[in-house]
């Protein structure tokens, strides 16, 4: 049987699989949680999704030892958006992480973005807080870099890691390197302390995350405090990087070199909670923010499997993600599960591991996924799965159905100067080039026979009208409740990049800001 089967079939299999072994919620102490979050990792990056190279052992063994869910998104396909949205359990339309400076656009926090995080969303960390635990973020945050939106402003108790992406080098004088922070104050620069060749591609920082990690949990672990390690990594996100041991070794190039040392590193932090006792108190779950970003393959980018296209689009490659919940103990062993699930879960689902009542004063896209994961009870049936891209709906998946109300992979004027989010992939009136309408007649596929988005039902068929029905209510409700929160991606300024972030005193590496001249962000797809 295939990895996506219809919908009536998904329930009689969840149910062979793995409800054959129930487990209600322990009565243990609190579980440690981490989430592991990928930087354009690939569903089809993993030797357990398929990857021909094999070399993801340990995230193969990870799978193995826990549930993997092949049906698993993301709420957007662009970084910053995905990461605020599984860190409010909202969607980006509503936590405010979008531009209204044109229609459909994917936006994020370049360095000279001036918004961030709203102050008016909760943020996982500050919830666990209030049941005891200890957070620490690892690697990127990318939810704002100036002083209000880094994350000991919003919940967590440490950090290690760089507020933008490691994109350089920069000459220091109209661009800035970015910081590389430890806790509130920076140690350093990308490219100049904290090394990335950009001609060999080595760089330690993967090992440098590793460690980070590591001692946190052993930390926590020493004062027997429950802990939030939010380890989100960048290597696999262009330009990909790897360390000396690493490099050269993968058949798939720099990136296959990337992925295998992520891999490595994900085994040695399972081993190490074996090592200390605490991995049947440990709940662990991986997956990536977006898909891969094929665009910038094949050296520089990683797999999406079947699906098509990558980041930036709302076609299935460009949202949806590998994904493993491990807990031994409590997560049955080697199991599958095709619940239609989303990374605004994990927000939610944390806080019902932790004993925590989710926010009421609020809309939460996130929903409890521990009657999967745990129980497998009865499926979250009719459960959407929305696919916005900036401020536009563009597509919705109900059960093995989606319907695309708008398509657009990317502006013929980016495809004309080789920009392809689509490379090797054109469908016909599919992967349009221009932003195309079909809200009056959306096109539809059955993901399960078509996981490739080819071949649209026929509009005269029952089977579409059937399905459009289902979707079209949903869509509806959705429409009729949605606030969208107050963009935060709208306004960019020079003036805001990274010249003196705290700490850059006592390193002597303070740099003068320029003149403040705002304006419209300007976001070409």
């Amino acid at each position: 049987m295939g990895r996506m089967v219809a919908l009536t079939l998904i329930t009689f299999f969840g149910a062979i699989i793995c409800c054959s072994w129930t487990k209600n919620l322990p009565n243990a102490p609190t579980p440690n949680i981490i989430i592991m979050l990928m930087d354009d990792m690939g569903w089809g990056d993993l030797g357990v999704f398929g990857q021909p190279s094999k070399e993801t052992p340990n995230l193969d063994a990870m799978a193995a030892e826990g549930m993997l869910l092949p049906n698993f998104y993301t709420a957007n396909p662009l970084c910053s958006p995905s990461r605020a949205a599984l860190l409010t359990g909202r969607l980006p339309i509503r936590n405010g992480f979008y531009t209204t400076n044109a229609r459909a656009r994917n936006a994020y926090t370049p360095q000279d973005i001036v918004g961030g995080i709203s102050k008016d969303e909760i943020l996982l960390p500050q919830l666990l807080k209030t049941k005891g635990y200890v957070s620490k973020i690892v690697g990127k945050w990318h939810l704002g870099h100036r002083p209000q939106y880094l994350p000991l402003k919003n919940g967590f108790d440490e950090w290690f890691g760089s507020p933008n992406c490691h994109f350089g080098p920069y000459n220091d004088q109209s661009i800035p390197n970015i910081p590389v922070y430890n806790n509130s104050e920076m140690l350093g620069r990308f490219y100049e302390d904290f090394k990335i060749d950009r001609e060999t591609g080595e760089s330690n920082l993967t090992q440098i995350y590793l460690m980070e990690g590591l001692d946190f949990i052993l930390r926590q672990t020493k004062a027997q405090q429950p802990f939030f390690l939010y380890w989100a990594v960048d290597a696999t996100h262009a330009p990909v990087y790897a360390s000396k041991r690493f490099l050269g070794k993968s058949q798939r190039g720099r990136y296959g070199d990337a992925v295998m040392e992520l891999d490595y590193s994900i085994g040695q932090i399972l081993k190490w909670l074996r090592t200390l006792g605490i991995d049947n108190n440990t709940f662990v779950f991986f997956t990536s923010d977006n898909g891969a970003a094929v665009m910038s393959g094949p050296n520089e980018s990683g797999s999406n499997g079947p699906f098509l296209c990558g980041k930036e689009t709302t076609f299935e490659g460009g949202m949806r993600e590998p994904a493993i919940a491990w807990w031994p103990g409590h997560i049955k062993e080697g199991s599958v599960n095709f619940q239609l699930a989303n990374v605004m879960d994990l927000f939610t689902t944390s806080l019902v591991l932790a004993g925590i009542n989710p926010p009421d004063d609020r809309i939460l896209d996130g929903l409890d996924l521990t009657p999967v994961l745990l129980n497998c009870s009865q499926p979250l049936k009719n459960r959407p799965i929305f696919y916005y891209r900036g401020n536009e709906l563009m597509a919705v998946r109900l059960g093995e159905y989606k319907a695309h109300y708008w398509t657009w992979s990317n502006s013929w004027e980016e495809f004309r100067q080789g920009i392809n989010f689509c490379p090797g992939e054109e469908v016909p009136n599919v992967t349009t080039h221009e932003q195309k309408e079909h809200t009056l007649q959306p096109l539809i596929f059955h993901l399960g026979r078509d996981p490739g988005e080819k071949f649209p039902l026929s509009v005269l068929s029952k089977e579409y009208q059937d399905a459009l029905s289902r979707i079209s209510a949903v869509v509806q409700q959705h429409k009729d409740t949605l606030v969208p929160g107050i963009p935060q991606l709208n306004m960019c300024d020079s003036a805001v990049m990274n010249w003196a972030p705290a700490g850059c005193e006592k390193l002597g590496k303070c740099l003068k800001p320029p003149e403040s001249n705002p304006w419209k962000c300007d976001w070409p797809h």
